[in-house]
């Protein structure tokens, strides 16, 4: 088995990829579309802005091409700015409240971002930053071996992902309110955190996604 990371010229590649040799998995990273075919499973990563990463993707060519690997069945999982990646869209870098810069589609629903006012009238800190827990139904396998009490995963967004059908929210984190931070529809799975920096419980995450 090969996993493939994108490399659409937006994401911590190296690190995703070390993560993996820890454990013993092959990770390669695909540098064309074309390399697409020989990866049984796909990581799409992400950091930065959402319309930056969506101009990389049509621009170098992988729009298509991922979205029939996607189609075709291929375990996909999106990390961070990737998992947002898959939405309809993003209010980031959107030309007015009204509308949205479009993203892949994959997965139906919007990012939009934290408000440092919330509703009771306290504050938060944006962006999002730092350690945060997981909570998540009992027998998802992107999960499994992990001690809730203890799942703890490291976070850097200001914006964070709204689906639309809330069934595909995997798992969820409380940033002044409950927020959507893994999602899982057929065979696309997403984490608004990095499993990559996110030690052990990142680690057996990313071990669990090798094993699906």
């Amino acid at each position: 088995m090969t996993i493939g990371i994108i490399d659409y010229g937006m994401g911590n590649l190296r690190s995703v990829q070390k993560a993996f040799e820890r454990l013993d998995v092959d990770a390669a990273i695909l540098r064309a579309p074309a390399d697409l075919p020989a990866a049984d499973k796909l990581i799409l990563p992400g950091v930065g802005a959402f319309a930056d990463a969506m101009a990389n993707l049509r621009d170098q060519g992988w729009v298509g091409p991922l979205l029939d690997a996607v189609d075709a069945g291929t375990p996909t999982l999106g990390i961070c700015l990737g998992m947002q990646l898959l939405f309809d869209g993003s209010e980031e870098d959107a030309e007015s409240p009204d509308t949205l810069v479009p993203g892949l589609g994959v997965t139906p629903g919007a990012v939009v971002r934290f408000h440092e006012r919330q509703p009771d009238g306290s504050r938060i800190k944006v962006p999002h930053m730092g350690w945060n827990r997981l909570a998540w139904d009992d027998g998802c396998p992107l999960f499994a071996g992990i001690e809730p009490d203890h799942a703890y995963v490291y976070f850097v967004h200001g914006y964070y992902a709204r689906p639309e059908d809330d069934a595909v929210t995997a798992a969820r984190t409380d940033y002044g309110r409950p927020f959507t931070s893994a999602v899982h529809r057929g065979n696309v799975w997403a984490t608004q955190f990095h499993p990559e920096k996110s030690q052990r419980v990142g680690l057996k995450i990313l071990e669990n996604f090798a094993a699906l």
